[in-house]
């Protein structure tokens, strides 16, 4: 399968180096000191289940660069998904698709209109991985999950053939029939733990020990959860429970991309995650004071801090 990465941070460049080891032909889109460290030295991943080496892999930084592909796993962060849309029509004029891996619930909507609802899928990364170093992802703990699938109408049959590739690289992927539910399951865990870890400056492990700490991240995965309702995707009782189990049984050390971004001075998901509860549960009169704070203490680090 002929596939190309952009954003090669930690999702692009742990997944994608696992389907270019596996024999399919992938291109990661760069920038930078990260960009140079590919063309110079290949792609490192340091990981406990799936290690690579220094890879020799194909880096460019303009999707104009590269021949039309099977798929791109767009893979940007938030603030760049507008600029970044129109750059990669032309890679799927072959009958090619988008597959966004960003947090958050709009990103498909974005693609949906630049690239048209055929060509966008909806995707889910579960996985803890940064860029340690130009070149070097670095995956903390074992959970490495992509799910996938496309929304009413989409393109059903290239969201199976992008699963089929992950699975031939040993990837756990999954096809979702209802994919835009499995984006809010993953919006009510992040945005919580993103905010969370960010704002007690604190990996998983502090946070989940802590009373208050804990408190907090179930209240605002509720707030998430009536913001759901309110978008027409209900979930149980039980949920937040369930997720609060699935919180106990991460590594200690995980550390949300927010919060790493936050410590390093770049700039911050958080309107896109916290400040999305917010601006959602206002529209439907809804209280979010748990992410109200959260927004409001990583406001004066939305831009980046050096």
């Amino acid at each position: 399968m002929r596939i190309a990465v952009m954003g090669a941070g930690g999702v692009g460049g742990y997944f994608g180096a696992q389907l270019a080891r596996a024999g399919h032909d992938v291109a990661f889109i760069a920038r930078g000191a990260h960009l140079a460290a590919l063309r110079e030295r290949g792609l490192t991943v340091e990981s406990a289940v799936a290690p690579v080496q220094s890879m020799p892999v194909r880096a460019v930084d303009d999707p104009a660069q590269l021949a039309p592909v099977d798929v791109v796993m767009f893979c940007v962060k938030l603030w760049d998904v507008e600029a970044a849309a129109p750059k990669i029509a032309p890679l799927l004029v072959d009958g090619g698709i988008a597959i966004p891996f960003q947090n958050g619930v709009d990103s498909h909507r974005v693609l949906m209109r630049v690239l048209g609802a055929a060509r966008t899928a909806g995707g889910v990364a579960q996985i803890g991985a940064l860029i340690r170093a130009p070149g070097v992802i670095a995956h903390t703990g074992s959970m490495a999950r992509l799910r996938v699938g496309a929304f009413a109408g989409g393109p059903q049959a290239a969201v199976q053939s992008f699963v089929a590739a992950g699975r031939s690289a040993g990837i756990e992927v999954e096809y979702a029939d209802d994919i835009n539910r499995v984006l809010w399951e993953k919006f009510v865990f992040l945005v919580a733990m993103s905010g969370v870890t960010a704002l007690a400056r604190q990996p998983l492990g502090v946070v989940r020990a802590d009373s208050d700490l804990r408190a907090a991240l179930a209240a605002s995965m509720r707030e998430t959860v009536a913001v759901a309702a309110a978008q027409g995707v209900v979930f149980d009782d039980g949920f937040v429970d369930r997720q609060m189990g699935f919180v106990d049984g991460l590594p200690a050390e995980m550390r949300s991309s927010m919060l790493n971004d936050l410590v390093a001075g770049n700039r911050l998901e958080a309107p896109w995650l916290a400040g999305a509860v917010v601006r959602m549960a206002a529209a439907a009169g809804l209280a979010a004071p748990v992410s109200s704070t959260i927004y409001a203490a990583m406001k004066p680090y939305v831009s980046g801090v050096r």
